[in-house]
């Protein structure tokens, strides 16, 4: 019973980096800022900008904070 919590948990948590990249791609355009806008005020390529808001991949916390602060935005807003 256990495994089938922990596996339902993960593929619950899986769409947690879809539901972030969204949400920082709709700040990003409110501001009318581009990918490579965005990824200079953070000094991240714009290629890892796309794959966030893709949700293909999970920024660190301290790219996030770093995120958060260029959109104008607490952490917590996020979520």
């Amino acid at each position: 019973m256990l495994v089938s919590f922990d596996n339902f948990a993960m593929r619950s948590n899986a769409k947690l980096p879809k539901a972030l990249g969204k949400r920082i791609q709709k700040r990003r355009k409110e501001l009318k800022l581009t990918q490579e806008d965005l990824a200079e005020k953070v000094d991240i390529s714009r290629a890892y900008v796309g794959y966030i808001e893709q949700g293909r991949n999970t920024p660190s916390l301290e790219v996030l904070q770093k995120i958060a602060k260029a959109l104008k935005k607490s952490l917590n807003e996020f979520f």
